[in-house]
């Protein structure tokens, strides 16, 4: 089977900080890659990677039969298309706080994709009904809690069917009592065989879902594998991270 994801040798530098050293990672359809790894480690800046929010010096991103090699300036129509096969769930909503909650799910589909607005309705009431918040279309984000914007975020994502769906950290803005309801949503995209891949700090969550986890370190992928990666690694660095991560919680 052809991998959905590709990842060739990504390299990124902020300034005189080399955020990322190469990192090489693929995935196939229907499967949930977790990137873990410590504040500065480049997960974030890998998954913003996927979609061109950061454009690295080197490397080569492909999902599907949209690809970029990043080691020559990018064309403008390979990033489009490359940009066209994921959505993107962000760790603070982002959503337009002047829209109602119809109006941002339709926003893409209709302004971007130029589908027809009766299609993107429709589309956003059975999004909206799947991660629970049906009749809540008319309300105004500011009138729903972080979980239920976070919802909304993750409805917005799918509202432009993605192939992939990439989680920035979806519960680290999320006060402790509602990081449940947005974990069980994406529990249920896992089970309906979405294509994900996820930064996270819920070590737990990761380990029921992932199929790989990739343990980033200074840039590199100091550890990867499947679900033993959380319970038993191989690496010193490894267990250091989970020990810190598990004693916060």
């Amino acid at each position: 089977m052809t991998d959905l994801i590709e990842v060739r040798g990504l390299t990124k530098s902020f300034g005189d900080h080399h955020v990322l050293r190469g990192v090489d990672f693929s995935a196939e359809s229907g499967t949930v890659t977790v990137l873990l790894g410590p504040s500065g480690s480049g997960k974030t800046t890998v998954l913003r990677s996927l979609n061109v929010l950061e454009t690295p010096e080197a490397g080569i991103v492909r999902i599907g039969d949209a690809s970029v090699d990043f080691a020559f300036s990018p064309d403008r129509r390979a990033v489009k298309a490359l940009r066209s096969k994921s959505g993107m769930v962000f760790q603070a909503h982002n959503l337009f706080p002047h829209k109602t909650v119809l109006g941002n799910l339709i926003e893409g589909p209709v302004q971007v994709q130029k589908r027809p607005v009766d299609e993107a309705v429709a589309d956003a009431r059975a999004l909206l009904e799947q991660v629970g918040l049906a009749g809540r279309e008319d309300s105004y984000p500011s009138q729903l809690s972080g979980g239920q914007q976070q919802r909304v975020g993750i409805a917005r994502a799918l509202a432009l069917r993605p192939e992939v769906l990439l989680l920035d950290e979806p519960t680290s803005a999320l006060d402790p009592e509602l990081v449940g309801e947005v974990l069980a949503v994406i529990r249920d995209l896992a089970a309906e065989n979405w294509t994900l891949v996820i930064v996270t700090h819920e070590v737990r969550f990761a380990r029921d879902v992932a199929d790989e986890v990739l343990f980033l370190d200074e840039g590199v992928v100091a550890e990867r594998g499947g679900a033993e990666v959380l319970t038993d690694p191989r690496e010193e660095r490894t267990r250091r991270f989970l020990a810190r991560v598990l004693d916060a919680r």
